[in-house]
């Protein structure tokens, strides 16, 4: 039985040059789990948000055509009257979060929907369970990993048991074991399912179909077994783009140093007696299950968190880009945002979005651009001034596998001037020198 019906929709965002959706039209049926693929600023959120009816009500922006859910038609019920029916996990669980605890935030939408007491505790702990974050109950959000928290965050939607559930770049932050978890719990949630997804091969999957878009129009429409075929001919972008360039070769200075390095969040010790050398040119990638502590080993490789014990040696600048970038942009537009880090030059910022593939979006508000947009931003930022150490911490969540490989190139590049190169990430393929894996508060090689 068909659930939801996307009729001839076209969305165009106030201030937008182009339709971020054009003339799409396709049918969702009760327990279906559908892929939804393409490249970064395709469509895709846009498509989501629609189904949530947070186009148009929320976005605003010029809305054509039509969408209905469960027979509700989301030009006349808002968000808030489809709530219950439709759940969304968003691309950055980051602005997700409106309770302080693990167990409150999971708990926060029953209540709302008036559910028991009891039956509220019993859905909780069976959705952290389904994630694999039921040890995380009585932890606070702010103590989370991005991670932990995406956890947190599908935890909280699964509890609902939605008829249709919308999954934008829910795997970005999650490691291995995460990962295999929740795709694994997707077959178990009983209702439609829709996943925006980059890592291309664990959404087909966990899929029966596939619906791709393509510059806002919906380009493919089908079963696995077409679209693998469909794909085949894509080898740049959503199909395995191909690796260009070469690793540069190391040099003899030694641009950061971790000697004897201990942290701890009041009485939690993260890390512990941790050492860590890094070369100029040298790419290094920090490894590990979420929570484990890469993230507080990057800040305090960038000079952000000051050690409980051991030292500290850094030779020249150190840049930083957070895991969530989209958190700490502050211009109206795209260029000023870049141009902060080399002092208003405005060629440099231009160069810098150039590498990364934005010089088309330096006029654009940060905000009407996607996720993995906004995170090739944050790239462009911290590397504009050339920094002696880069420090990137996901760099390639949410986008997709051929910029992810643009990403590759651009820090390889950045390697080969001389600058040493941290990132955290739960990218395997990566390209670096060294891996190391954050295990036991402590340091093993990959």
């Amino acid at each position: 039985m068909v659930l939801a019906t996307v009729e001839g929709l076209s969305v165009t965002y106030n201030g937008a040059s182009r339709r971020a959706l054009n003339n799409v039209s396709t049918k969702i049926s009760e327990g279906e789990v559908i892929a939804l693929l393409g490249l970064s600023g395709s469509g895709k959120s846009t498509l989501l948000r629609s189904f949530a009816g947070l186009v148009p009500h929320f976005h605003g922006g010029r809305f054509e055509g039509s969408v209905q859910v469960a027979g509700l038609d989301t030009r006349r019920f808002r968000p808030s009257d489809l709530a219950g029916t439709v759940g969304v996990v968003f691309q950055d669980p980051e602005d997700q979060v409106v309770m302080s605890s693990v167990i409150r935030e999971v708990s926060f939408g029953l209540e709302n929907l008036g559910v028991p007491e009891q039956e509220i505790m019993n859905r909780s702990e069976e959705a952290l369970d389904a994630v694999g974050a039921l040890e995380l109950c009585g932890r606070r959000v702010d103590e989370l990993s991005g991670g932990e928290l995406q956890r947190v965050c599908l935890a909280a939607v699964l509890a609902l048991r939605p008829s249709l559930l919308l999954l934008d770049e829910p795997l970005s932050q999650l490691d291995e074991q995460g990962v295999e978890q929740f795709l694994s719990s997707l077959s178990r949630v009983g209702c439609a399912v829709i996943l925006s997804e980059q890592r291309i091969e664990r959404a087909l999957a966990a899929s029966r179909r596939v619906v791709a878009l393509e510059d806002g129009s919906l380009a493919f429409d089908g079963s696995i077994n077409e679209a693998r075929l469909w794909l085949k001919e894509k080898p740049e972008g959503l199909g395995v783009s191909s690796r260009t360039g070469l690793l540069p070769n190391p040099g003899s200075q030694t641009i950061l140093e971790l000697r004897n390095v201990s942290f701890a969040y009041g009485e939690r010790v993260v890390v512990e007696d941790i050492n860590l050398t890094v070369m100029s040119g040298e790419i290094v990638v920090l490894e590990g299950l979420n929570g484990c502590g890469k993230t507080t080993v990057a800040k305090v490789a960038a000079g952000l968190f000051q050690p409980l014990e051991g030292t500290v040696s850094r030779s020249g600048s150190a840049g930083y880009l957070a895991q969530d970038p989209g958190r700490y942009l502050v211009c109206n537009r795209v260029v000023d945002e870049v141009r902060i880090g080399v002092s208003g030059d405005t060629f440099c910022a231009l160069e810098a979005l150039k590498e990364v593939g934005l010089e088309w979006a330096a006029d654009c508000h940060p905000r009407d651009l996607s996720s993995g947009e906004r995170e090739r931003i944050g790239i462009a930022a911290v590397s504009a001034g050339m920094p002696d150490l880069l420090v990137l911490d996901e760099p390639t969540r949410g986008v997709d596998p051929f910029q992810k490989r643009a990403i590759e190139d651009l820090i390889c590049r950045h390697a080969a001037r001389g600058a040493g190169v941290i990132v955290a990430t739960h990218d395997r393929s990566f390209r670096a020198h060294r891996r190391l894996r954050v295990e036991d508060k402590s340091f093993t090689d990959v």
